[in-house]
């Protein structure tokens, strides 16, 4: 895998009980020279169609938070950001914004991903023509990748 300049790291799972992450994963974040954080808000159905995203804001920034934390412990300069109520719309503004050159995403497992995320790595894909690498923690604190 090529060592990516500018890394952006989209945070949809609780990636603060991941015990440790997979070697690609770490050597990806370990060799980039800038990374930039997202944090999407993620609604439920009701709570995004009422507009209601405090709770999910909230969750987002403490999300983002723990991230930031652990990365800046781990001596990683990172900067980062709560992202729109939108996954995709969330990672499209910052890609325009950072410009990275390969997108690290982190999702919950299957089982307990929410409605707006089924669907996201393809729409990613499509929508920014960069190379992802996604990985999923599951109930446990399991890193799966794929």
């Amino acid at each position: 895998m090529p060592e990516s300049k500018r890394l952006l790291v989209v945070v949809g799972a609780a990636v603060d009980e991941v015990a440790e992450l997979p070697h690609s994963v770490r050597a990806l974040v370990d060799g980039a020279e800038e990374v930039f954080v997202v944090a999407p808000m993620l609604t439920s159905r009701l709570e995004w169609l009422a507009s209601d995203v405090d709770a999910a804001h909230r969750a987002a920034d403490e999300r983002l938070g723990v991230v930031l934390e652990q990365l800046r412990s781990e001596e990683v300069a990172a900067a980062g950001a709560v992202g729109d109520d939108s996954p995709l719309t969330a990672v499209e503004d910052h890609v325009r914004a950072f410009g990275p050159d390969h997108v690290l995403i982190a999702l919950r497992s299957r089982e307990h991903r929410s409605w707006q995320e089924r669907g996201l790595i393809e729409d990613i894909g499509q929508s920014t023509n960069l190379p992802i690498t996604v990985f999923e923690v599951d109930a446990e604190g399991r890193v799966i990748t794929r």
